[in-house]
């Protein structure tokens, strides 16, 4: 079930006016999109926060005043570099009939086997890209790792999508390993400060 947001017209484009919808808890963002008009809106801040929160990849359904419901992925989010909160946000409308290019979340669980025998994990990547329909797109994926001894690694060939989803990210790309603690010492030694 997608979920649904509301967008709101937006004031003004000035700085001033940013900021103070931005004070009453009220983000400003764009809504594009192939053959649309981009149309400037704002967005509640704890409402996207829930949604990044729990899947920043989803099809939202977005209420938009002027064009009704929209189907709408969430583009670019920008924050402020200090703080991390939400400064402007850019929704991208969906053609639910074309097939898009998008990201999953890959979420790793259980302790490897590896690690309890003193190794170190390391991640090198928590999202792949996809290309699928719309309606074909996960929320996330779920890998187990408990089973990875010292030395064992993942690779995006070894995650196993439903039909229909193509991997564009290269295959070949290591996405989590189970480094003995003498490599990574060897490694931390060669690296000049």
């Amino acid at each position: 079930m997608s979920k649904s947001i509301q967008l709101s017209e937006r004031a003004g484009t000035s700085k001033s006016i940013r900021n103070q919808g931005r004070k009453m808890g009220r983000i400003p963002a764009v809504l594009y999109g192939i053959g649309k008009t981009t149309v400037s809106v704002e967005v509640n801040e704890k409402e996207m926060l829930e949604v990044l929160r729990k899947n920043p990849r989803a099809i939202l359904q977005a209420s938009t005043p002027a064009a009704g419901i929209l189907p709408v992925v969430i583009q670019n989010v920008q924050r402020a570099t200090l703080s991390g909160k939400l400064i402007h946000i850019d929704f991208h409308h969906v053609n639910m009939s074309k097939i898009m290019d998008s990201k999953v979340t890959i979420h790793f669980f259980g302790e490897s086997i590896g690690v309890k025998e003193g190794g170190i994990l390391q991640v090198e990547m928590y999202e792949v890209e996809v290309r699928c329909m719309p309606d074909h797109l996960p929320p996330s994926m779920e890998v187990n790792i408990s089973g990875l001894a010292i030395g064992d690694q993942i690779l995006v060939s070894d995650l196993v999508f439903q039909d229909g989803i193509e991997v564009l990210t290269d295959p070949a790309a290591v996405m989590i390993q189970i480094k003995n603690v003498h490599e990574e010492e060897v490694l931390e030694a060669a690296t000049p400060a």
